[in-house]
């Protein structure tokens, strides 16, 4: 996915009335500015950017032509529609770390003989902006049942640069 569109947002229109009109209220904080930056984005592209993204994921913001190297910080829904409310993105500086988390996926479940125990679904940890990871996958199509596998065994935590705020010998299955 490439830059996300969005504009700046006037502060006097009021929140429900933007969403009847189609669009989602945002924030920016952090990073570099020096102030929260409120901007809206179309319903259409908030719903495209969580279908391929969530909580923890890097973003590039686009707004009024200058772009923001963010991070989808929340996510508010309507308790009753599921419908997006509001999103909060967390400006990223280059020469700083961020906390996030990184979602665990395990694949091909099925084709493990028994029963596979998810331990842990996310994994908080602080990174710089360009070593920051969205989700880790795990292919289980040849493991056997009583495999386990430990937060420190997966490759993408290797990295030197990456602060683990969890034990690496936490389990993941």
């Amino acid at each position: 996915m490439g830059n996300i569109v969005a504009e700046l947002r006037n502060p006097t229109v009021k929140a429900k009335r933007l969403r009847r009109g189609g669009k989602i209220p945002c924030a920016v904080y952090g990073g570099t500015l020096k102030e929260p930056l409120l901007i809206q984005m179309d319903e259409r592209t908030a719903e495209n950017l969580l279908r391929e993204k969530r909580e923890g994921s890097k973003v590039r913001l686009e707004v009024d032509g200058r772009v923001i190297t963010s991070q989808i910080k929340e996510v508010s829904r309507n308790c009753v529609s599921r419908d997006v409310e509001h999103i909060s993105f967390q400006a990223l500086s280059a020469d700083r770390k961020v906390n996030s988390i990184a979602q665990v996926l395990l694949l091909n479940n099925d084709s493990v003989q028994g029963i596979v125990e998810q331990m842990l679904f996310e994994i908080p940890y602080s990174a710089y902006p360009e070593d920051m990871i969205d989700t880790v996958t795990v292919d289980l199509e040849n493991h056997v049942a009583g495999d386990q596998l430990t937060v420190g065994e997966l490759e993408a935590f290797k990295n030197k640069n990456i602060d683990l705020h969890v034990d690496a010998d936490a389990l993941i299955y």
